[in-house]
Order: C-alpha cells, then structure tokens, then sequence
C-alpha cells in the first residue's frame, strides 16, 4: 500500500480535537474518567473531518479487477456515490457517520454540509451505478465481507430514521443494500472455515453488522443465515489464544470481534457459559496483551495507525460484552475498564493531522463513543 502522507486537518480542527476529545494533553485519568458517549462537541470534530474526506477523490486505492482496457477508469466513474477517502469502504462508513451524527445532533453546525453532501451522493442514479458494479462479472469478492457489512449500517442508520430527507436516502439505498443482503445469504454457507485476521476479512466483524441490519429491517432469512453461521464457525470455541494479539497492522481483534457477535446470537445465559469457556482469563486481566492498550509508533503509516483503530474497535467491543455479563461478574468491571483505557488512548489520535488516520478513524471513534455503555 503507497504511503498517503497528504493532511487533511488544519491546525485548528487539531486545536479543536485537543479540546473536546479526552485524554488530550492530559495526564492519564483513572478508568472510568473519560466520557464513554459521543458528545455534540466531538461530533462536530468528526463531521469536519468527513466533510473533507468523503469527497476527495486522491490519493485512492481502488481495489477494481480490470478485466480490459475499457476498465481503466477513475475511482469517481467507477463509484460515483463512494468515490472519496482512499478506499470504498471507508467511503461508505465516512457517509455513515455523517448520518449518524445528524440524526444524533440535527442542530451540528455542520448540519447543513451533510445534507448536502449525503443528497449528493446518495442519489438513485448514484446507488444504482454502485449496484451495477457489484453485477460486474469480477467483483464477486469486492469488499467482501468489510465493505458489505459497512453498507449494511449505513442502510441501518438510514432506515426508519424519521426525516424526508433520509427517507429518500434510505429508498435509494435500499436496492444495493439487499443485493449485500443476498451475497451474504449465498456466500457464506461455501465458506466452509471462518477467517480470524485483525483486518477486513475478519469473518466475525462481516457477520456482526450484517446481523444489526436484519434484525433493524426484519430480514429474518439474513438473521438466520448469520445466526447458523455464527455458532457453526465459532460455537465450540474454547480458550481462544488472544495472546498472540495483535498483529501489527490489526484494526480489529478476532477474540473480541468473535464475542461480540455471539453475544447477538446466543441468548444471555448461553453466551455467558460460552464466554467464560471462550476467555477464562477475563476476571484476571488475561492475556496482558488483549487488555493493553497497542502502541502507535507511526501515524503516517497506513499500516500502522491500523492500531489506532485497533484501541477503538476493542472498546467497542469490550463496552458490548460487558453488558452482556451480570452485573456481578469481575470480568465485566475488567472489560469496562479495559473499554476506557482503550478509548483515551485512541481518541486524542483520531486528528493526528495526517490522512493516514484521518480518512477513517473517525467513523470507528463515533461508533465507539455510540455504542451502548453498560453501567459499572
């Protein structure tokens, strides 16, 4: 992957994350300190950030299999709705962040920019040119399964959301999302083995999301297909080697990734006695490893500002299963203080001032900071 050194952040939005993102400039705070919800401050920040990103088109990494001359085409011809931030995927969750925090602040001062940007992009004629590259002969795999579940909560965020506007937005979408919906109904059953990476084909991740989208829109088949894929991948696991995490580009952790998805489709007291089977080191902080927040050495490199996300993906994770565990269980004190760790050390990175970081953290620190936070 080249190196995309091109800042984004200008000297003052950086002012204005160390003001109203924790941890910044600060001393370390005890666990439990730093604000675990996404604030209207914070939420102005990301929206800035998005604004810029979703629609610059360079630098780009297409990931487009050109099957002939004629293919060779820029990354806004080729996705006229998801052209911006690098990548398409991260395109896709820039958008849905952007509708994520109008919905949760519809005052932002930014407010207006996203609707302009969101009625821009996601347009039917937009939405229906991204479904046709997914009809493409040699896109079979494209972002499969991380982009596909990303566009899943985007149509997620929109659906149901009370607003004429997102009405539309959400009509637009829906033919991509169900196309999405289909390939994971007909995908997943041939793969016979999960894949446990830290990245995006991350099996566990690509089920989780898809997983919220069926149970928000009612496609019981889509629920059904990821429920009997979740416990056949994963339903007999027992002391997972979390200890060899991370990796040293991991922006997911597959131990973590995995429990927050059976925590869906377990009910409680299963997921419980399956989770002490999964992590029995949990009440004791082990592995050290899994509770420790990555070291970042290079947030100008694409590889390794992954950890960055990595800190936010684990919190999310963590805040997640500790509140599928009863109140007096000493793993879930472990994981919510883990959980804050994990944010304050990530969240005052999310504006490092380089596009390495900047074109996608964001989106993870907003579902991070979004994500229900079970009580200590």
């Amino acid at each position: 992957m080249p190196s995309v050194r091109l800042a984004i952040a200008s000297p003052a939005l950086v002012v204005m994350f160390a003001a109203v993102l924790p941890g910044r400039s600060q001393p370390p705070v005890t666990p439990g300190d730093t604000p675990m919800t996404l604030t209207r401050e914070q939420g102005s920040a990301f929206a800035r950030l998005a604004l810029k990103g979703v629609g610059k088109e360079y630098p780009n990494k297409p990931g487009h299999v050109l099957a002939g001359p004629a293919d060779a085409k820029t990354p806004r011809a080729l996705h006229p709705a998801f052209f911006g931030c690098f990548d398409w995927h991260s395109a896709v969750h820039g958008h849905w962040m952007l509708a994520r925090l109008l919905r949760t602040f519809p005052d932002l001062p930014e407010a207006k920019d996203i609707r302009a940007v969101l009625a821009k992009h996601l347009t039917a004629e937009n939405l229906k040119a991204e479904a046709e590259y997914f009809a493409r002969a040699d896109a079979k795999s494209f972002e499969r399964p991380y982009g596909w579940v990303w566009l899943l909560k985007l149509a997620e965020e929109l659906h149901g959301w009370d607003d004429p506007d997102a009405r539309q937005w959400s009509a637009n979408l829906h033919p991509l999302a169900e196309l999405i919906a289909e390939r994971y109904i007909s995908y997943f059953p041939k793969q016979t083995y999960p894949i446990r990476s830290g990245v995006h084909s991350n099996t566990a991740f690509g089920l989780t999301f898809a997983h919220d989208y069926a149970r928000a829109v009612g496609n019981k088949k889509l629920q059904e297909a990821v429920e009997e894929r979740a416990r056949a991948y994963f339903g007999k696991d027992t002391d997972i080697p979390a200890r060899w995490e991370p990796d040293g580009a991991d922006f997911l952790s597959p131990s973590l990734c995995e429990a927050d998805l059976m925590r869906r489709v377990l009910p409680p007291a299963a997921f419980r006695e399956w989770f002490a089977r999964f992590l029995p080191g949990t009440a004791r902080g082990e592995p050290a490893s899994l509770f420790k927040p990555a070291e970042v050495t290079d947030r100008t490199d694409p590889q390794l500002v992954h950890l960055d996300g990595l800190n936010l993906s684990r919190a999310w994770c963590m805040k997640g299963v500790a509140a599928a565990l009863p109140t007096d269980d000493p793993a879930r004190k472990v994981l919510l203080e883990s959980a804050t760790r994990h944010a304050e050390a990530a969240l005052k990175h999310v504006a490092s001032g380089d596009y390495a970081g900047e074109h996608w953290l964001a989106s993870f620190a907003v579902h991070m900071l979004s994500a229900p936070s079970a009580a200590r």
